[in-house]
């Protein structure tokens, strides 16, 4: 009954035009791009060995060859490529093209929703009457950002955002791959139930120690045993290996709300007393506060995350006094939190603080009995100042004394950008 409800549902509905677009190899082809002189080795973009961070987070298609693959550690992938070239990440570079990429697709249409950093679907059904169907579109879309941005892109062309995306992960590098909704179950049921987006590590073996290994098997079983052994999860996936995901793509202007802002590190040495803690956190508010105040947004309360030395992490949260942009407010709060929670048995390796329960900066709230109005005011007009200095200077302009000499904080500055010629800044 459940599944005929679906099918029935399906044949009304009106058949769409997506494009899923995935920029190949994305951080590594930036690097090549950029520095032509590493075009001719296996490249590795990763994370620094001195400040803790050291895996594998994109590779070229020479180093995947060598067996390179991303999350590894430096050390493994050196040792499977010992031609390996390493470079740091520039993620204000990787932004800039990014954006470019997207500029691009908003030729087409107004309906482009990303995915990451690299990658974004396009809703170009009402588009195909003026450039011509899916296929003749992504062909025109991989041509431009080869030729504007001197990257290439795979591009799946189906008739749903599932399928789409599974389009561009079938052909890599610089490729189109159509999947049509008369076709799809020749293209798509043979394939293993892994290449389908929802389906991760965990929730494959939790599906082949059911028996279901393809896309196939997946689509052809009744939704009814899925929903019972999955929950609403497994409807969804069912539904998505039949080719009946309805999920729209978002316009290009819209906007997820912002329920928390967050800022971690790895300390470049373990933290081993509550001072050295202290100045780790105050140095993440900074970054904190900023957020807050581009958002538009106050914290309601706050989270912070410690891992210590053997790896074990532990998670606190509590109230704030009240809703606040103010980072030396959060970082008070924060450092108390800590205090209160955490037993010294192990030095800690990295901390992160989060701002949580966020509500608009203009939202009215009650004040407490026992707090300091005038003092609140005072503070946050100090905040502000500091903030309006930062956005015209520089977060450097105005730092707290404790955080000019900080050995043990990451320093996670990155080289200007300069972009190519012809590509948008």
């Amino acid at each position: 009954m459940l599944m005929k409800k679906f099918i029935e549902k399906d044949e009304k509905a009106m058949e769409r035009t997506i494009l899923h677009c995935d920029m190949n190899n994305f951080y590594a082809s930036v690097e090549c791009f950029l520095n032509p002189d590493l075009k001719p080795y296996p490249v590795a973009v990763c994370g620094s060995v001195e400040e803790r961070h050291g895996i594998v987070l994109a590779k070229n298609y020479k180093a995947k060859a060598c067996g390179v693959t991303t999350g590894e550690a430096v050390w493994q992938a050196q040792q499977k490529c010992r031609d390996l070239v390493i470079v740091p990440p520039h993620y204000e570079e990787y932004m800039k093209f990014s954006k470019a990429a997207r500029k691009i697709y908003e030729d087409y249409t107004d309906q482009v929703e990303a995915f990451g950093m690299d990658e974004c679907w396009l809703d170009v059904t009402g588009s195909v009457g003026i450039y011509g169907d899916g296929e003749k579109i992504a062909q025109e879309i991989r041509e431009r950002i080869k030729f504007e941005l001197g990257l290439t892109v795979s591009i799946g062309v189906s008739f749903n955002k599932i399928f789409a995306k599974l389009g561009s992960d079938l052909k890599k590098p610089d490729a189109v791959t159509c999947i049509p909704k008369e076709r799809f179950k020749e293209i798509v049921w043979p394939l293993a139930a892994s290449e389908m987006l929802g389906v991760g590590r965990a929730t494959e073996k939790k599906l082949a120690a059911c028996g279901v290994r393809t896309i196939g098997t997946l689509a052809t079983w009744p939704v009814e045993f899925f929903e019972k052994k999955f929950g609403k999860f497994g409807v969804a996936l069912w539904l998505f290996a039949n080719g009946l995901d309805e999920s729209r793509v978002a316009a290009a202007d819209a906007s997820v709300p912002v329920k928390s802002v967050g800022h971690g590190t790895t300390a470049l040495q373990d933290l081993e007393n509550a001072a050295e803690v202290w100045r780790i956190m105050l140095a993440l508010t900074q970054e904190i506060g900023h957020k807050l105040y581009t958002y538009e947004k106050r914290a309601c309360g706050v989270q912070i995350d410690v891992r210590d030395n053997k790896l074990f992490t532990k998670q606190w949260q509590c109230p704030l006094p009240h809703p606040t942009q103010s980072a030396s407010e959060i970082a008070r709060t924060a450092f108390d939190l800590f205090c209160r929670s955490y037993e010294w048995r192990n030095p800690i390796r990295s901390v992160t603080v989060r701002a949580i329960n966020l509500t608009a900066q203009n939202t009215p709230y009650q004040l407490d009995l026992f707090c300091d109005p005038l003092h609140t005011e005072k503070t946050e007009k100090i905040d502000r100042t500091v903030e309006d200095l930062r956005l015209r200077f520089g977060m450097d302009i105005i730092r707290n004394a404790c955080l000019l000499d900080n050995p043990k904080m990451s320093s996670g500055g990155g080289p200007q950008v300069i972009m190519p010629t012809g590509v948008p800044t």
